[in-house]
């Protein structure tokens, strides 16, 4: 059975890492050059679609004629700390499930109407702002017939970065699946028979069990943050950072001996614009960028990969050979 490729896009305003004042999109002008790149091998990427971005005219025209052309998916992507309503009082970049009921099922159902009033079409797939994902959300989206997620991060916690301060953090991801599994709405870390598929980022860990704990037993971000920037960063995620092709291919190879069904490429929309990340700063910063996608998806078709959005895969028959 051939692997497939899924190419997942946080699709938002420019460099939030700044934490911008005003949110700018200039990053929509940026996009077709990606598209471009998709699209000669055969690839669809699903842009997983936040709000101030699908109110960029750029970006509508751009999404209206991927959609045409069915070469990729639009999907929903909430930034809750400023995705309307805004009825509740600013507690800093918060995740969704720390939001009462009421108000999560407002932020989702807004944007959900937004893009499909915008696109012409209801997105069925989701990704949660900063990872923040649990069995709430996952309820809460598939009463609303989203069929497919992909905000787990195997391996990863993120209780160390806090949303709203006087909460605990993020979500912990640190023993859920490496590959797609249809959830158990109960516990959504175990595989049951709910009609929503989890399609996990393609992470593996790149130390040993040991180093692991030692990374997992920091609690402060500020020091995790320099332990991954000063020694080196405990899992190889399919995420380009301008410097890790050699660890992208090499992922690559290691998840498709290992029998994995599916492989999943993810990127911000800012991050293929200069000055749209800390990363990716400068244009030549982009085309190292570029030059290390164009390589890594001529290695992923050379391995016989099919690109698919996330929706087709949740629809394929390639998902029922998920272990």
């Amino acid at each position: 059975m051939q692997p497939v490729f899924i190419i997942t896009i946080d699709t938002e305003g420019d460099n939030l890492w700044a934490n911008p004042q005003t949110i700018t999109t200039e990053n929509a002008a940026f996009l077709p050059r990606f598209q471009a790149l998709c699209e000669q091998y055969s690839f669809k990427p699903t842009y997983l679609v936040n709000y101030e971005m699908v109110l960029d005219e750029r970006f509508q025209v751009f999404g209206r004629a991927v959609l045409e052309k069915q070469t990729g998916e639009i999907g929903l992507h909430i930034h809750p700390w400023n995705s309307p309503p805004i009825d509740h009082p600013p507690n800093g970049q918060i995740y969704l499930f720390e939001l009462s009921d009421a108000i999560m099922e407002a932020k989702i159902d807004f944007l959900h109407n937004l893009l499909k009033q915008t696109f012409g079409v209801d997105p069925v797939s989701h990704r949660a702002g900063r990872w923040g994902f649990d069995g709430r959300v996952a309820r809460t989206l598939a009463r609303r017939r989203y069929l497919v997620d992909c905000s787990v991060t195997p391996g990863v916690s993120w209780e160390r970065y806090r949303g709203d301060p006087n909460c605990s953090g993020g979500s912990d991801f640190t023993d859920f699946p490496y590959n797609p599994y249809f959830m158990d709405m109960n516990d959504i870390s175990q595989s049951g028979q709910s009609p929503m598929l989890q399609v996990p980022m393609t992470i593996r860990p790149r130390f040993n069990s040991r180093i692991l704990s030692i990374y997992r037993k920091i609690k402060d971000a500020r020091l995790y943050s320099l332990m991954e920037r000063f020694v080196a960063a405990p899992y190889n995620w399919l995420r380009p950072n301008g410097r890790n092709l050699d660890r992208m291919t090499s992922l690559v190879d290691q998840v498709l001996a290992e029998g994995a069904p599916v492989i999943e490429f993810m990127l911000h929309s800012s991050e293929l614009m200069p000055g749209g990340s800390p990363i990716f700063a400068t244009e030549r910063q982009i085309e190292v960028l570029y030059n290390h996608l164009e390589a890594l998806f001529e290695h992923i078709a050379s391995l016989g990969a099919v690109g698919m959005t996330l929706a087709e895969y949740r629809m394929s028959g390639e998902v029922l050979c998920v272990s």
